[in-house]
């Protein structure tokens, strides 16, 4: 208990750090609240975690977007526990999704990456909500279970794909220069 409360701590402690410098990427972990102000751009990095057994590669796309002037909405969480029920009545699971529905909501970018030997089937639930945003950029790789419909949808919805992670990088710095406060 101790480690979670640590980690939890120093997730909030590491995001008011990295906002108070205007300069360098915050991320914001959940359940962190969300900032009140809108006044950077913000990214929410959806897509492959597999209950913890995808690569993180919301670390790696973190570290190569840490000189941008962005706050990074990341849902994985250190102190997931694989025992809450996935049910509305489970507090800790409402938490969550309650988390990334808001982020999802309050994001100027949204990326999806759908990694090989992964389903991510709620990763695909928010592609859908939010296909026709013109917010999302996804990178779905060979070797994705439903690579096929991904594709078919993007292309069909006007969905930005990039091939591969340096293209994704590439993709949300344009974004994030093009943003402006509303």
């Amino acid at each position: 208990m101790p480690h979670r409360a640590f980690t939890a701590g120093f997730a909030m402690m590491g995001a008011a750090l990295a906002a108070a410098t205007p300069a360098a990427a915050g991320v914001i972990v959940s359940p962190a609240p969300l900032p009140a102000a809108h006044d950077r751009p913000r990214v929410f990095l959806g897509g492959s975690i597999e209950m913890g057994s995808a690569r993180d590669w919301q670390a790696d796309l973190a570290a190569a977007l840490a000189d941008e002037p962005a706050t990074l909405l990341n849902p994985r969480r250190a102190d997931w526990n694989p025992a809450w029920k996935p049910v509305a009545e489970e507090p800790h699971f409402r938490q969550q999704v309650e988390w990334e529905l808001a982020a999802l909501d309050s994001a100027d970018v949204i990326v999806m990456y759908l990694a090989p030997g992964t389903q991510s089937p709620i990763s695909l639930l928010e592609l859908g909500l939010h296909g026709r945003s013109g917010k999302v950029v996804v990178l779905c790789p060979d070797g994705f279970w439903r690579k096929g419909n991904v594709d078919i949808t993007a292309e069909r919805y006007g969905i930005t794909r990039v091939a591969n992670f340096d293209e994704l990088v590439a993709e949300v710095r344009a974004r994030l220069r093009r943003w402006k406060p509303a």
